[in-house]
């Protein structure tokens, strides 16, 4: 049976947020939560007014957005989330109905739909979205609903992983500020050397000059060959295993056994690129444990470093891992 790689520093509690549950605690991150979700699709401003359509909302977004949130009333953090290379973000939808349902509103631009080596678009648009939040959200959210904008995180899949490290690394580019940053499975190109630019990483341990916590989750199956006609999807030396040792603490670490690099996408993606993504990269037997298991640690994060309850944070670290089993644990204080 392979070891399970957990820090020492794990149980140490000292710099994570207080919490009066820390003890033995049965987290339930991993099953829907107690909110009713609703999906909201926006169109941008350059496309948000065709023919026979409802008109533009006050102050359109510069990207289309996917905008999942509670039906309830109340105040909540948000997560704004960047898909994966040549990905819909609508391929999320389960995913961050998941953690909408725990209490956030979440907000998934659609960054492009075709793109090359270099991302330097993408994080104009991530920081141009961003910045619009405050002008323009509320105008699209249900009166009962209100955004909590001192409240942030920011989330990406793949290269939309490598974007967010990036964008969450030019600080005076965002009015708002965020607060927690969580790369799921990110990729910063095809191998040492063969970065897309900009290139994120820069192979100095502990570089990052991030002033948040960071989350790191790995797909175990990611940097293997599906087939030997396509490469990994998530190579060595540019992969989840990289973005970690140029974290500084606070960060969290998983790394997820026998689940690959789009496990955690919808159940059922349709079209040809919806697809591709069951023939390109390795694979789990489904996808609904991996997404599971994302869902809940990206809400027991969310919830240690904006809502000051790190309870769930730590059952995970302490070996609840719901659906499925890690091969990686670790955390840097």
């Amino acid at each position: 049976m392979e070891r399970l790689e957990r820090r020492k520093t794990l149980i140490n509690t000292a710099t994570m947020p207080s919490s009066s549950a820390t003890a033995t605690v049965t987290t339930n991150v991993f099953e829907a939560g107690k909110y009713t979700t609703v999906l909201q699709k926006v169109e941008s401003r350059t496309t948000c007014c065709p023919a026979n359509t409802s008109p533009p909302p006050p102050v359109p977004p510069p990207k289309p957005l996917l905008i999942v949130m509670p039906c309830e009333a109340g105040e909540f953090p948000l997560l704004v989330f960047l898909h994966g290379y040549l990905l819909y973000n609508s391929f999320y939808s389960q995913l961050l109905q998941h953690i909408a349902s725990h209490g956030f509103i979440v907000i998934a631009p659609q960054l492009y739909l075709v793109a090359g080596q270099d991302s330097s678009d993408e994080i104009k648009s991530v920081t141009a979205t961003t910045n619009w939040l405050s002008e323009g959200l509320h105008h699209l959210l249900p009166p009962h609903v209100k955004p909590n904008l001192s409240k942030l995180g920011l989330a990406g899949h793949s290269r939309g992983g490598k974007t967010a490290f990036a964008s969450a690394l030019e600080k005076a580019a965002t009015t708002l500020k965020f607060s927690a940053l969580i790369g799921v499975d990110p990729v910063d190109g095809m191998d040492k050397g063969k970065q897309t630019t900009p290139p994120v990483l820069t192979y100095v341990p502990h570089s990052f000059d991030l002033d948040m916590a960071v989350m790191v989750i790995g797909s175990g199956l990611g940097e293997l060959k599906k087939n030997p006609l396509f490469p990994p999807c998530a190579p060595n030396g540019v992969n989840h295993k990289d973005f970690f040792k140029e974290c500084k603490g606070p960060a969290s670490y998983f790394v997820v056994k026998d689940y690959g690099h789009l496990d955690m996408l919808d159940d059922d993606t349709e079209g040809i690129r919806g697809k591709t993504t069951y023939c390109l990269c390795k694979n789990g037997k489904s996808r609904e444990p991996m997404r599971r298991f994302i869902g809940g640690a990206v809400v027991a994060f969310m919830k240690a470093y904006l809502g000051g309850d790190s309870s769930d944070l730590m059952a995970v670290m302490r070996g609840q891992t719901g659906p499925v089993e890690l091969q990686t644990v670790e955390y840097i204080l």
